[in-house]
């Protein structure tokens, strides 16, 4: 079963609580199931504690993703296809799943609950992950940016987002270095990927390098229960981390300053 299958069709009562549970309550009809298939027979068991917890926040991630891209939508007020296209690129959703996810966009766009509430719940859930935080940023911004604009009111809800998820001025200014809108992220400033400013030294941006390496590697996302799509956002991360690591390194060459 897709992840959207997994999550869409057995959700609903993980979360007792908070918008996403309001969110998710309203997918009437839908079951709760916290069984897997285990042996011969399709006998089955029920999860474990640590199971149910990942399965929790693999949820809380797919559906915030889903809801305050839905809230983000009346930021700039209209959703366009491409914004839509993109949603489905990124995450793969099934044809058979496209009425799920929309429905859920759905009821999260008319919900009473404003995007703070949404994200200080998901905050909440992923206080210790900073990276997980990152990426749903991420997929955010490559959402907002689908229509090659990225305009102030998107930026600014975007900001306040980031506000409530930990992320001060420096590292929100970070994270959208890489989304540049013209040329793409070859066009980005390489110090402003690493968060350091030009005059910094080598042993500064080899720090820096090393930490946002470490913290957006595939293997710790797959390690803490992310599904594949959301890994797949973390290897673009890193790949765009390490082009601009080594361009900064090429344009220090021949200088007294080497990396």
């Amino acid at each position: 079963m897709s992840i959207w299958g997994r999550i869409l069709s057995s959700a609903a009562g993980l979360f007792s609580g908070g918008p996403l549970g309001s969110l998710l309550g309203g997918l009437a009809g839908q079951a709760v199931d916290l069984w897997s298939p285990c042996g011969p027979g399709d006998q089955r068991k029920a999860m474990t504690d640590t199971e149910a917890e990942e399965a929790k926040q693999t949820v809380a991630f797919t559906i915030g993703v889903i809801a305050l891209a839905a809230k983000m939508a009346r930021a700039d007020g209209v959703v366009k296809r491409v914004e839509v296209d993109t949603f489905k690129r990124l995450f793969r959703v099934p044809a058979d799943e496209l009425a799920n996810v929309g429905r859920v966009f759905d009821l999260a766009r008319r919900d009473t609950h404003g995007f703070e509430e949404y994200a200080r719940q998901i905050a909440n859930l992923f206080e210790d992950r900073h990276a997980v935080l990152e990426e749903l940023l991420d997929s955010l911004l490559l959402i907002a940016e689908a229509d090659d604009e990225l305009h102030e009111t998107e930026v600014e809800y975007l900001r306040a987002i980031a506000v409530i998820f930990g992320f001060d001025e420096a590292e929100f200014r970070r994270i959208v270095a890489g989304h540049h809108i013209a040329g793409g992220p070859m066009d980005s400033d390489p110090y402003a990927v690493l968060g350091v400013p030009r005059t910094a030294g080598d042993e500064a941006i080899k720090a820096a390098h090393r930490a946002l390496v470490r913290e957006h590697h595939p293997d710790r996302l797959i390690a803490q229960g992310m599904p594949q799509e959301f890994v797949n956002l973390a290897t673009q991360k890193l790949a765009l981390v390490n082009a601009a690591y080594d361009r900064i390194r090429r344009q220090r060459e021949g200088s007294a300053a080497l990396l």
